[in-house]
């Protein structure tokens, strides 16, 4: 096997909701549809700054590492982080089939401390922001991935984030959803849940989130210490430089870290 696994958590005690749902789901999560642009995505995130190769990459939310494994066969010291192991594990193996290298670590998004400062910082994990575990606090959960990801980073380095858009969900909600608890339009929580075709089959998914649009997330950002130059539509095999559609999956955000 190529790369390093490292754990900063404990992979067996007090796992998380979404993690246990990651690890179960790593060995299928590649036939997912929206994992088929792993090229294309790679070619828009070098069209958007200049980044050198040889330059040392931080992949938070990295999964099964198809962005971290092309950066890496195109040159780029990557690392690779993410909150489930058992994606971890599967990420491992593709490095493995690829013959690159990549150091991979599993461990909380919120909670990770590193010594080395990173040229670029990604975070293309829909399910990184927004997305909460019961009694969890979403503004308090986000800004720490905001502002773990900034401390690791260089003064001037890029970051690239794609976040689910708000906007989508608050346009499907209705009355209705508010009475029977599914939302709440004072704090923009949303409980319920969806039935998601995955390569398993239906599954059905509790899911609790918080609708952040794309003004909060521009607040939140720049609090942490970034400058946020553009926030482009973001989902999944769509990426372009182009306005955030209302009705779109994901957006965007094209970062840098301040000085």
């Amino acid at each position: 096997m190529r790369g390093t696994l490292i754990h900063m958590n404990s992979p067996s005690a007090g796992k998380k909701e979404w993690q246990r749902f990651f690890d179960a789901h790593a060995v299928n999560y590649e036939q997912n549809p929206f994992t088929k642009h792993t090229v294309a995505e790679v070619d828009f995130i070098l069209s958007l700054y200049p980044i050198l190769p040889g330059s040392a990459v931080l992949d938070i939310g990295c999964g099964t590492g198809r962005h971290s494994i092309e950066l890496a066969r195109r040159g780029y010291k990557v690392t690779g982080l993410d909150l489930s192991s058992g994606m971890l594990d599967v990420a491992k193996e593709n490095a493995a089939k690829a013959e690159v290298d990549v150091t991979w670590i599993q461990a909380d998004a919120t909670s990770f401390t590193l010594e080395d400062k990173f040229d670029v910082g990604l975070c293309l994990c829909e399910g990184g922001v927004g997305l909460i575990e019961r009694g969890e606090n979403a503004e308090e959960h986000d800004n720490s991935i905001f502002r773990n990801i900034a401390g690791s980073l260089k003064p001037n380095a890029p970051f690239l984030l794609t976040a689910l858009n708000g906007y989508s969900i608050i346009r499907q909600m209705k009355d209705e959803h508010i009475h029977d608890g599914r939302f709440d339009p004072v704090s923009m929580l949303a409980n319920y849940q969806d039935e998601w075709d995955l390569p398993e089959g239906p599954t059905i998914m509790t899911i609790r989130e918080r609708l952040f649009i794309a003004p909060e997330v521009v607040k939140m950002l720049t609090a942490a210490g970034f400058a946020v130059d553009n926030v482009y539509g973001g989902t999944a095999g769509h990426w372009a430089r182009r306005f955030l559609s209302l009705d779109e999956v994901e957006a965007m955000f094209v970062c840098r870290k301040r000085p």
